[in-house]
């Protein structure tokens, strides 16, 4: 019965040595998932601030012909008011021409300026919103990575535990102990390894 616990521990040792090398290469190939993940957020960030940045430009450009379209229009400088609309931003003709449809100057109920009419969309701006989604989506793939990564962390301490218990148990006299020992270290083992077995793996190619 002696040499069989010893040789269970010898076992226990030997594929628990195997898997806690596993687990510290699995929670190394994740760290770097989350590094280049890490990596892919920041830049669709940064692009989504170029794009945010544009579309508050061309806002500026947009307020500032309009205000001096209402200008000349108060001064009924038609040549001027003319000038000013063929200089409109493609993007906000649209707008304009539906704000003008409603009789600003006739109808109180009407929009205060164009730029709060629906046709008033930046493609800048409609660009800027799907990059932040996108850059909260990548983001929860890095939170996803480093939890991956830290579950394999866990995964090398609860096997280094089964370790102790295996080594341990080759130095007890009583095989009481012993086998309470290796008994300890063997559960502990099996379900790491079950947990473990449902977590990713990430495999360099």
């Amino acid at each position: 019965m002696t040499d069989r616990t010893e040789l269970v521990a010898t076992i226990l040792m030997s594929v628990a040595a195997v898997a806690t090398a596993w687990s510290g290469y699995q929670a190394t190939r994740w760290n770097g998932e989350q590094a280049k993940a890490s990596s892919q957020t920041n830049g669709i960030r940064i692009d989504a601030a170029r794009a945010q940045g544009l579309a508050e430009a061309q806002k500026e450009v947009d307020v500032a012909t309009f205000i001096q379209w209402i200008d000349a229009y108060a001064q009924n400088q038609t040549e001027l008011t003319e000038f000013y609309e063929t200089r409109f931003r493609a993007e906000f003709k649209p707008a304009f021409a539906a704000w003008l449809a409603t009789k600003p100057l006739e109808n109180p109920d009407a929009p205060a300026t164009p730029f709060v009419m629906p046709q008033y969309r930046l493609a800048a701006e409609v660009e800027a919103e799907r990059l932040d989604k996108a850059g909260e989506a990548s983001a929860a793939k890095v939170r996803q990575d480093i939890q991956r990564a830290s579950n394999y962390i866990l995964g090398v301490v609860l096997f280094s535990v089964s370790l102790f218990f295996a080594g341990m148990s080759t130095k007890l006299a009583s095989l009481r102990l012993r086998r309470l020992m290796i008994g300890v270290g063997c559960l502990l083992f099996l379900c790491t390894v079950g947990w473990l077995a449902t977590q990713p793996v990430s495999i360099a190619v």
